[in-house]
């Protein structure tokens, strides 16, 4: 099969329907970053016709969005709708930059079956675009002041950026940073001696002094996404935070699906910082 031309003629079939199940039905088909290409050789007629019959579909559906954002809870709250088709994953982070945002939230009720694979694609593409940080939360929060929160890094002289951005936010809250190194074993196991002089050389750096060097835990683990998840358990944290590399995918500390991993397994909120 000619995956490409099965492609088009799916969109033939969107700028030639008024059905709103069909709309919905092929829509979900090209929730992946391979569609972007096809997207960008149509013509501003045939992307404006699909735009406008995918917003006749979502105003079918604005009464649960106008009843949400009259929610108790977001009194006080300055709330803009947008609805933004098809290119979602680039267009967060457009929309953040246009309305001067400060932070991305986004919320899934899980990770397993369709769930898991809306926060292991949607979710991951946006902190891939995101050039500010990314707040993921998937289960209801308990402690939404995060007062305890978990930066893990391997303390690589590229994490200070994304570190120094957590700490000024984090103070701003008042919340307690714990700085968190994994250590792992065969080839990526360090001595306490090695964990302590690379720590040493980060945060002089960072900082200009050596203040936090108690504040760094050393968590021993098979892999680092669980070495992360289970120092968060223990000690009771409410949210982890990741540096990452954004469009160029996740540090090396966080390899292959690590940080995808974290973000679909871990059940406590978890925030990004691009590198």
């Amino acid at each position: 099969m000619d995956i490409r031309a099965e492609k088009l003629r799916l969109i033939e079939l969107l700028l030639h329907t008024n059905n709103p199940s069909i709309i919905r039905k092929v829509m979900s088909i090209f929730q992946t970053e391979e569609t972007q290409d096809i997207w960008e050789e149509l013509n501003d007629n045939q992307q404006q016709e699909i735009d406008k019959a995918l917003e006749e579909v979502n105003n079918g559906q604005t009464v649960p969005f106008e009843s949400f954002i009259k929610k108790d809870y977001l009194k006080g709250v300055t709330i803009t709708p947008i609805v933004k088709n098809f290119k979602v994953f680039s267009e967060v982070n457009d929309v953040a930059k246009e309305h001067g945002a400060d932070l991305i939230v986004m919320g899934s009720h899980g990770a397993s079956g369709v769930k898991e694979f809306f926060v292991g694609s949607n979710t991951e593409r946006v902190v891939r675009n995101a050039d500010i940080p990314v707040l993921v939360v998937k289960n209801d929060v308990v402690n939404a002041n995060f007062e305890t929160v978990v930066f893990a890094t391997d303390f690589d002289e590229e994490c200070i950026k994304p570190y120094i951005k957590a700490t000024k936010l984090f103070d701003k809250f008042g919340a307690i940073l714990k700085l968190l190194y994994i250590n792992l074993p065969n080839e990526h196991f360090r001595s306490s001696v090695e964990i302590e002089k690379r720590i040493a050389v980060f945060l002089q750096k960072a900082d200009g002094n050596l203040n936090k060097m108690n504040d760094v835990a050393y968590q021993a683990d098979y892999t680092v996404e669980h070495g992360i998840i289970n120092y968060s358990n223990k000690i009771g944290a409410d949210l982890i935070a990741i540096p990452t590399h954004g469009r160029k995918g996740v540090s090396h500390f966080f390899a292959g699906s690590i940080g995808e991993d974290i973000v679909n397994h871990a059940s406590l909120p978890v925030i990004t910082f691009k590198i």
